[in-house]
C-alpha cells in the first residue's frame, strides 16, 4: 500500500484507489509486473489517485469478486481512508461491480473501463473512432440497464410493470438505436476497406501485419523499416489506429506493410468484437511479424497473450518471431535467454535504434517468398 498523487495542487478529484488484484488464473505469470502494467495503464490514461492497494486472491467469487475475508480487509481500508472511487485491475461482471460498491461503501470501476477511456483517446481515424464507440455501448448499457431492476424495487412496485422497467425498456432502446447507427457508420467504412483489400489481392500486393503486445515496440518497427511518421511513445496504446506504408528492400517494392492495435492481458471481449473488421487484415497478410520486447521480464507471457488473441480471432498466418529491444540487454543477459527463445521458431533479433539493429530482419525479408 502506498499514497500517491498524480493531480494539479488545488484541482478536485474524487479520493481514489486502485486495487491491483492478482489472481492464479491471471495470464501474466510475474504479479510485480501485472500489478505495474495495471499502474501504467492508469499512467496512460492519466488518471489522478490517491493511493494502491494490492493483493492477491485464490479464486474470484462470481457475485462479489472478492472473497468474505478480502471484502473485510478492503472494506476497511476504503472507510479508514474515505475512498470515493476504487479502480480494480481486473475485469468485472456488472453484477460484481454493483455488489463491490454495495460492500466498500464508493464508486467502483474496472479494468475494462480504464482500456476504453485508452482507446478513445488514441483513436483518430472515422472507423477507430466508431469501433472505440461501439465498444463502449455494449460496455455500458450492461451495466446501466442492469440498475432498472434496481429503481424498481426501490420504488416499491413488485410484480408490475413500474417506473423502474419502464426506464429500462428507454434504456435499451436507446442504446440499440445507438448501436444501429454505429453500425451503418462502420458498414460504409468497412466497404471502403473491403475495395481497397480487393484492388491488393488483384494487384498480388502482398502484405506483412506487425503484430504484438503493447508496447513493444511495434510503431518504432514501422518507422523505422518502412520510414514512417506513425507516434512511438513509451506508454500503452500509443497508437492504435492502422497504419500501412510501402516496404521496400533493396530498393524494390516487396509489399505493404501494416502495424495493428497492439494487445494486453484480459482485453475486453467488447473491444476485440468492435476491432474485429480491422483485425481481419491479418487474415489476409502473407506474413505476420510478431514483436516482442526480450528486455521486459513477462516477455513469454506476453507471448502466450498474442497467441490467444489471435486464436480467438482465428488468425494463423505464417508468423516471425521478431525479439525487439537487444540493445537494452548485456551480452550476459542473451547468453542466459538463448536456450529459452531457441524454442521460437524462425525468429530474428532485433533493435530499432538504427539501421543496423534491423539487419537481421532485412535479410529474413528479403529472402522470404511473398
Amino acid at each position: 500500500m502506498a499514497a500517491k498523487k498524480m493531480y494539479t495542487v488545488g484541482e478536485y478529484h474524487p479520493k481514489t484507489l486502485l486495487v491491483g488484484v492478482y489472481t492464479p488464473n491471471n495470464q501474466i505469470g510475474d504479479p510485480q509486473y501485472y500489478y505495474d502494467e495495471f499502474l501504467s495503464l492508469v499512467h496512460t490514461l492519466g488518471l489522478p489517485y490517491d493511493m494502491t492497494y494490492f493483493m492477491k486472491l485464490r479464486s474470484p467469487d462470481n457475485n462479489t469478486f472478492l472473497t468474505k475475508g478480502k471484502q473485510e480487509e478492503l472494506t476497511k481500508f476504503c472507510t479508514e481512508n474515505d475512498i470515493e472511487i476504487a479502480y480494480f485491475s481486473e475485469t468485472l461482471t456488472p453484477l460484481q461491480e454493483r455488489n463491490l460498491e454495495g460492500i466498500l461503501g464508493c464508486n467502483v470501476a474496472d479494468r475494462s473501463r480504464i482500456i476504453l477511456e485508452i482507446f478513445k483517446k488514441s483513436a483518430h481515424s472515422s472507423e477507430g473512432k466508431i469501433q472505440v464507440e461501439m465498444a463502449e455501448i455494449e460496455y455500458y448499457k450492461t451495466r446501466i440497464i442492469g440498475r432498472g431492476h434496481e429503481m424498481m424495487q426501490q420504488a416499491g412496485i413488485m410484480g408490475s410493470k413500474g417506473p423502474g422497467e419502464t426506464l429500462k425498456e428507454e434504456l435499451r432502446r436507446h442504446f440499440e438505436e445507438k448501436l444501429r447507427q454505429a453500425r451503418k457508420r462502420l458498414e460504409t467504412l468497412e466497404r471502403s476497406r473491403a475495395v481497397q483489400r480487393k484492388q491488393r489481392l488483384a494487384s498480388n500486393t502482398p502484405l506483412i501485419c506487425i503484430i504484438g503486445y503493447t508496447n513493444a515496440g511495434k510503431s518504432s518497427l514501422l518507422n523505422r523499416i518502412a520510414k514512417g511518421d506513425v507516434l512511438a511513445e513509451d506508454k500503452l496504446f500509443a497508437t492504435l489506429d492502422t497504419t500501412t506504408r510501402e516496404l521496400f528492400i533493396d530498393n524494390k517494392k516487396k509489399g505493404l506493410i501494416s502495424d495493428t492495435v497492439g494487445f494486453i492481458s484480459q482485453l475486453p471481449h467488447n473491444l476485440i468484437a468492435a476491432f474485429k473488421s480491422t483485425l481481419d487484415e491479418l487474415r489476409y497478410a502473407k506474413l505476420l511479424l510478431h514483436v516482442i520486447d526480450l528486455s521486459n521480464p513477462a516477455w513469454k507471457s506476453q507471448i502466450r497473450v498474442v497467441a490467444k488473441t489471435l486464436e480467438e480471432l482465428e488468425v494463423s498466418q505464417p508468423m516471425l518471431y521478431v525479439f525487439n529491444k537487444i540493445d537494452k540487454l548485456s551480452t550476459e543477459d542473451m547468453e542466459a535467454l538463448e536456450q529459452e527463445i531457441a524454442v521460437f521458431e524462425p525468429r530474428v533479433l532485433i533493435h530499432t535504434q538504427n539501421k543496423q539493429g534491423l539487419t537481421p530482419l532485412v535479410a529474413y525479408l528479403r529472402d522470404y517468398a511473398l
